[in-house]
């Protein structure tokens, strides 16, 4: 190929990529507002949605009405091009999900698993998921144009590879090539929390935002950091690790799963929450929570003290007003360095996420320069605890509107 033709085919490629998305972004859209809004000459756009009508990744959807001439067909994503499977690895669960090419789920399971696990019986048990997965879509003539995987941890992306997980204890594991041996699938490999950002700038909370930090809290805490319309990686790939940046000079320094002490996980994570109400019953404050521990012959648990808290009971609201105060001061030193429009609380402490919320936005509006401040949305993710799931199926989506061209089906 001449290096001509090599240059024509990356404009067409990026040109393909630049409608695709703006379709996503604006439908249902004609092919005329295409142009008008991207600059491409009209020509250009009409081969360009024809090549994407004929690979089926969109399609036309009603009419409308352009004022004068005749009316124009409008586009929009196809939601039945594909289907896609969502993995996500979390320290005491397992998920796996089928959703359609609009990001929808169509079925999910969930099973949990315990640090106790091995490596080895928590992937069997997650391939046979989607095993299950693949044979529900071929009863639903869906083809599967990928799979991925969220995982807490560092994951070199380009390699498929996760490279640490603390929580999990994991090293080393090809996640990419295992998955894809037993699936010939297109498997894609990402940190659940950068995950659960593209989740939101796809098809959540953030579709508008060009820069907003996603909190991935749950037992750590990660961050997936969009700037400037893109998800930011830093040097070596492995940026957003924030709960393991230290947030505390005091004598006894709490020990993170990662080796370190004085993480800020450990003080904002739902351990926190469950050592914080398990002190105040230690010292016999006065709290429903035993009671239903008792009825529910269970042991304590961010449910429990959700369902307590619900019920108005103080202890319970106590500690979670003073873990997201905790929360608040390392979201705060972000707000200060990165100057996000929003704020996103995902994974699964967004479950309790409106009994922290209103610590966390009175912390950071304390602790974050003045002028950062007006403007700023601290909010709840648009798929709570189910984010990282949704991020699995995102970064599928994300890599065929990048590559409209360069995905290939099974």
């Amino acid at each position: 190929m001449s290096q001509n033709t090599a240059d024509q085919a990356m404009v067409r490629e990026l040109n393909l990529s630049l409608v695709l998305r703006l379709i996503h972004n604006e439908a249902p859209i004609s092919r005329a507002k295409i142009a008008q809004t991207t600059g491409l000459n009209k020509s250009t756009v009409s081969s360009l949605a024809e090549f994407l009508l004929k690979n089926k990744l969109i399609h036309e959807t009603g009419i409308g009405s352009t004022g004068t001439g005749r009316p124009a067909r409008l586009l929009e994503v196809n939601a039945f091009a594909g289907g896609i499977i969502g993995v996500e690895f979390g320290v005491d669960h397992i998920a796996v999900a089928l959703s359609d090419f609009s990001g929808e789920i169509l079925w999910s399971k969930n099973k949990r698993t315990g640090m106790q696990d091995e490596k080895e019986e928590t992937l069997a048990q997650t391939l046979s998921l989607v095993h299950e997965a693949i044979s529900l879509a071929k009863k639903k003539n869906l083809e599967v144009l990928g799979l991925g995987i969220a995982t807490p941890g560092t994951v070199d992306v380009d390699e498929g590879l996760l490279i640490f997980a603390p929580n999990l204890q994991w090293h080393d594991v090809p996640l990419r090539d295992l998955f894809y041996e037993h699936t010939s699938l297109n498997v894609f490999v990402e940190n659940d929390a950068n995950a659960a950002a593209m989740a939101e700038s796809l098809f959540g909370v953030a579709r508008e935002s060009e820069n907003f930090i996603l909190i991935f809290a749950g037992v750590g805490i990660g961050s997936g950091l969009f700037l400037n319309g893109d998800l930011y990686r830093g040097n070596i790939g492995y940026a957003g690790e924030i709960g393991h940046s230290p947030i505390t000079a005091e004598p006894f320094e709490a020990p993170c799963h990662c080796g370190n002490r004085g993480c800020w996980e450990t003080y904002a994570n739902q351990h926190a929450i469950i050592r914080r109400v398990q002190s105040r019953l230690d010292a016999r404050r006065k709290s429903i929570i035993p009671k239903l521990m008792k009825e529910k012959s269970a042991p304590l648990s961010i449910a429990l003290i959700k369902e307590a808290a619900d019920k108005a009971d103080t202890e319970a609201i106590e500690a979670l007003q003073e873990t997201g105060a905790a929360m608040g001061l390392g979201i705060a030193t972000l707000v200060s360095v990165l100057n996000p429009e929003k704020v996103i609380l995902g994974g699964p402490l967004s479950i309790v996420g409106n009994y922290l919320l209103p610590s966390i936005k009175e912390v950071v509006n304390k602790r974050s320069l003045p002028e950062l401040r007006p403007g700023i949305e601290i909010q709840l993710s648009a798929f709570e605890k189910d984010a990282s799931l949704i991020g699995a199926v995102s970064i599928v989506v994300d890599n065929i509107f990048s590559n409209p061209t360069g995905y290939k089906r099974r």
